[in-house]
């Protein structure tokens, strides 16, 4: 029996929304990529100018989460990023928010998903203008990833920063340190910018508190939070940013979860592949994803 994400929707969605309410986006998102490459969206023909060969293909569904039509979509997105790279060495960081934020993101994924941008871009500027450590106007990539390897809900920050830039003079500058920024100053600067932000948008109504978790409570949460650790990542310098660009094109395009991960399917788990992270013991794992998941396989990046 054909196992992919495609098949999958055509198969159980129907059924599953009956029974589960769903936004009017997870509708769509269903519909397209259940549809994608069948006869209900159209087709096209590809003819070659001088007549030698001409191919009649249905049409793709073009969402960035469906895994067998955004292999184009990847490599333009891959190609203009490289465009934009500087001929310089650059190091990836990441920035990690605890999982206690996760209520809060569901409510407000865009709102929340600004702040976290604005954070890691703040901290990045703030840090690299200073002389002690570059003392220019920094050049960095940020890419937003919601998921973690087993598809839970994990928002972090992918940061690919060129280690040199401009000073205010306009000269090319080099940093004044070898190992580039001291891991624990970059999180506190960011845990401290992004949890001010989140209680100056509580506090003005900008962002949306779950009902079973009341602004009192949340102020609380807030405080504990600022005195714990973060999980925010250094990583070694690489020669250039080609190859970590390369490995955010995956994430940018295509969606959380391949065919070639799915091993089997029915109407309350699909059954994946995925590899654990590096702190974990086994090489390899099996993840289920069953009916409280279904939500975050339709429409996993948003």
């Amino acid at each position: 029996m054909e196992c992919t994400l495609d098949s999958i929707f055509r198969r159980y969605f129907p059924d599953y929304a009956q029974r589960h309410k769903q936004p009017l986006s997870m509708h769509r998102a269903a519909y397209w990529l259940s549809h994608c490459r069948t006869r209900d969206l159209g087709g096209h023909i590809d003819r070659c100018p001088e007549g030698h060969v001409e191919h009649a293909s249905y049409n793709s569904c073009h969402q960035r989460y469906c895994p067998q039509c955004q292999a184009l979509a990847t490599e333009r997105w891959l190609q203009a990023q490289k465009s934009r790279l500087l001929a310089c060495a650059h190091p990836p960081l990441n920035f990690t928010i605890p999982h206690e934020f996760n209520p809060l993101w569901m409510f407000n994924r865009a709102a929340m998903a600004r702040l976290l941008f604005a954070a890691v871009r703040d901290t990045l500027s703030e840090l690299l203008a200073d002389p002690k450590y570059l003392g220019a106007t920094p050049a960095f990539l940020l890419a937003l990833h919601t998921w973690g390897r087993s598809l839970v809900l994990h928002p972090h920050i992918h940061a690919l920063v060129a280690d040199d830039g401009l000073d205010a003079a306009g000269r090319w500058v080099l940093p004044r340190r070898s190992h580039f920024l001291p891991a624990r100053v970059v999180m506190l600067l960011f845990r401290g910018k992004f949890i001010a932000a989140v209680r100056n948008a509580i506090e003005s109504s900008q962002l949306r508190v779950p009902p079973n978790r009341g602004q009192t409570r949340y102020t609380t949460l807030l405080n504990k939070l600022a005195r714990v650790k973060w999980n925010v990542r250094l990583c070694t310098r690489y020669a250039h940013g080609a190859a970590v660009t390369a490995y955010l094109a995956r994430y940018a395009r295509g969606g959380a979860l391949k065919n070639s991960q799915i091993v089997s399917a029915d109407s309350k788990q699909i059954i994946f592949r995925y590899r654990p992270h590096r702190d974990e013991a086994d090489t390899s794992a099996i993840g289920r994803a069953g009916e409280r998941g279904g939500r975050a396989q339709a429409n996993p990046g948003a």
